[in-house]
């Protein structure tokens, strides 16, 4: 069963002090309101105002009146959202969106080190759900973490088993505003079409389906977990850069798991599933000193050097 918002908080244990990402609308009001009455004066408000659209001004006056009503500290940090050539707009905002995080938590006296978001239950579904239609592994299928930690910052989630009808519900009945985005209502974003076509669907035909999908998204977490244990045992056989001939000697599964590790640890890059394949027929067929590798993986390319695979960025 999804959880009320109260017991959902009952298990939050951040460390303290702490900022909520707040962007005024039900989601985060929720949150921030809830995490201020708990912990009164350890909490404090960043606000990421991202000038995609006229609103945006308006959004940020909303969430100063709010923050100055509960007496909560408020950063306002503006960013350059605009997407590069051949990035989605959702990636271009996301990663603006955590350098800013980043941003704020540090010039915050004294520093912060611990931000809770309020992607709820729904979110989760919609980010499996886009996992699943782009035949996305384990790690796709794990959608979102409810605790992380990035450049020394830790970040929680502590709302993915709580509705987002829920939270609404509890704002209406303590009868706090927030403000609505009106690209929520775009459906030219998938997951907005997500949102107002499939969910209802879903709850029609299986109303347990919040939980059903956050179980099988836990699972495929344990399983990457165990995937990225595996990983790191065989990285310390294969080395760092891997050795073609070490390589070799593991099953055709534990090369491409191996691989990614390397490539994600090592280089921040990812292979789409077609690279990796291509990386790994190379790699069978590499048993003469005059085989040549260089393969598109990622964001460069991976090289025969000798007696090992090298990766590099031209």
């Amino acid at each position: 069963m999804t959880r009320t918002l109260a017991q959902a908080l009952q298990d939050f244990q951040p460390g303290l002090p702490l900022a909520v990402a707040y962007s005024g609308g039900a989601d985060s009001t929720a949150l921030l309101l809830a995490c201020a009455e708990r912990w009164p004066g350890q909490v404090s408000a960043i606000h990421i105002h991202h000038g995609l659209q006229a609103a945006a001004d308006g959004f940020e006056s909303h969430c100063r009146e709010v923050c100055a009503r509960l007496g909560v500290p408020l950063q306002v940090q503006r960013v350059d959202a605009r997407h590069a050539p051949g990035q989605s707009p959702e990636e271009a905002a996301r990663s603006a969106r955590y350098a800013a995080l980043r941003q704020c938590a540090e010039a915050h006296d004294p520093p912060i080190r611990h931000i809770a978001l309020a992607q709820h239950a729904d979110d989760q579904v919609e980010t499996l759900l886009l996992a699943l239609s782009r035949g996305a592994g384990l790690p796709g299928l794990s959608a979102m973490p409810v605790q992380w930690e990035r450049d020394g910052i830790y970040y929680y989630r502590p709302l993915l088993e709580v509705s987002g009808a829920e939270l609404r519900l509890g704002l209406r009945e303590r009868g706090a505003c927030w403000v609505e985005d009106p690209t929520n209502a775009d459906e030219q974003y998938t997951r907005n079409r997500i949102r107002s076509r499939l969910l209802p669907a879903l709850e029609a035909a299986f109303p347990q389906f919040r939980d059903t999908f956050a179980r099988s998204a836990a699972h495929a977490a344990q399983a990457q977990r165990l995937l990225d244990e595996l990983a790191a045992e065989d990285l310390v056989r294969v080395g760092a850069p891997p050795q073609i001939q070490a390589l070799q000697q593991l099953s055709r599964e534990r090369q491409a798991n191996v691989l990614r590790a390397w490539l994600r640890g090592t280089h921040a890059t990812a292979p789409s599933a077609a690279q990796l394949q291509e990386l790994l027929d190379q790699v069978g067929a590499c048993t003469t000193r005059g085989h040549r590798i260089h393969l598109k993986v990622g964001s460069g390319f991976v090289e025969r050097r000798g007696l090992v695979l090298t990766w590099y960025n031209p």
